[in-house]
């Protein structure tokens, strides 16, 4: 039996990959901070399930704590690991630019010389991001494309990317990284703009939320079903050398063509209900994201299947039925 290590298994892509190895066949073991609220609620069900609720195991960890990570090593010995905890947030990371670059750079920096130094043989995966190419140098962007970050988020994991590349290089280490265009899906943190436009929907259409205030709508990005992006940085751990590759989808798409299709399809004009405020402003913005996967099409064999409209729409269901469940339960407890 393969044992795969994830860091950031709680996020929306650790808790998808989790579930993707877990029916694999794999022994799946994450790792999480100790806090004082435990939100899980996306991996809650992998401990009940009784397929995999027996190999499926948590460690307390932090990517600040070298230590920690070494012993993790030596005592799990995993055949993969993926590393895909990171401060995530863009706007929030000019905010609080010490502690991203802390956790998101140097974190797979003690990560790696943690793997290096505990001496044990592994493959590893760096979530690389789309916004290491900010201002971008050429359109469409793939895995040549020159790095111009706008945020310290993008910053962080640009360090991130080329601290993976020298280790694999200097100490020929089977290290990956996977620079990820923009996935999203129902499991999306509630402050990112998708799901905030997915979840705001669903309450406006249910009379709980009368508007909705953005940022920038006209930033263009790159959307794609995380779930299946998953299967991407599997299958970049199964090839006989590591590599670098960009996955998306090709397409690019508004803030606002996302409005209007979520809004839309619930029966609402999306102009009657959204204002934008400078407090969702970034600093620097990042106007245009488009990815050329053409390498991960023909070595990994990957291609992504679920198109915008239906990325859009399959959100929005799933956050009418979440907001339908807190307002049943609501009402219950009262």
């Amino acid at each position: 039996m393969k044992k795969a290590l994830i860091t950031g298994v709680a996020g929306q892509d650790g808790s998808y990959l989790a579930e993707f190895l877990l029916d694999k066949g794999y022994e799946v073991h994450g790792i999480v901070r100790r806090t004082s609220l435990t939100q899980r609620s996306r991996i809650d069900h992998l401990h009940t399930d009784e397929r995999f609720k027996d190999r499926f195991i948590l460690h307390y960890g932090d990517l600040n704590d070298s230590g920690n990570l070494t012993n993790l090593l030596l005592k799990i010995k995993p055949d993969e690991v993926y590393n895909l905890a990171a401060q995530s947030h863009v706007k929030v990371s000019f905010e609080i630019p010490e502690y991203t670059g802390n956790v998101t750079a140097i974190g797979a920096l003690r990560l790696l010389e943690a793997i290096r130094q505990s001496g044990i043989e592994t493959k590893f995966y760096q979530a690389s991001s789309s916004e290491m190419f900010g201002m971008v140098q050429e359109i469409p962007q793939k895995e040549t494309t020159p790095f111009y970050p706008r945020s310290p988020y993008a910053v962080a994991k640009v360090y991130a990317h080329w601290i993976t590349v020298n280790y694999r290089e200097s100490y020929n280490m089977y290290a990956c990284s996977g620079i990820l265009f923009n996935h999203e899906s129902p499991r999306r943190g509630e402050s990112f703009v998708t799901r905030k436009i997915s979840l705001g929907v669903a309450k406006i259409k249910k009379g709980l939320q009368k508007e909705l205030v953005l940022g920038n709508l006209n930033a263009k990005r790159d959307w794609g079903y995380a779930k299946e992006y998953v299967e991407a940085m599997w299958l970049m751990l199964q090839q006989p050398k590591p590599d670098d590759y960009v996955i998306a989808t090709g397409e690019t798409h508004t803030v606002q063509e996302f409005l209007e299709e979520a809004f839309s399809y619930v029966g609402l004009d999306w102009r009657e209900y959204v204002r934008t405020s400078p407090e969702y402003m970034r600093p620097a913005e990042v106007d245009l994201l488009i990815g050329d996967a053409t390498k991960a099409e023909k070595v990994l064999g990957w291609k992504p299947k679920v198109k915008f409209r239906e990325l859009v729409r399959l959100m929005v269901n799933a956050d009418l039925e979440l907001v339908k469940r807190r307002t049943s339960a609501l009402f219950a407890v009262d």
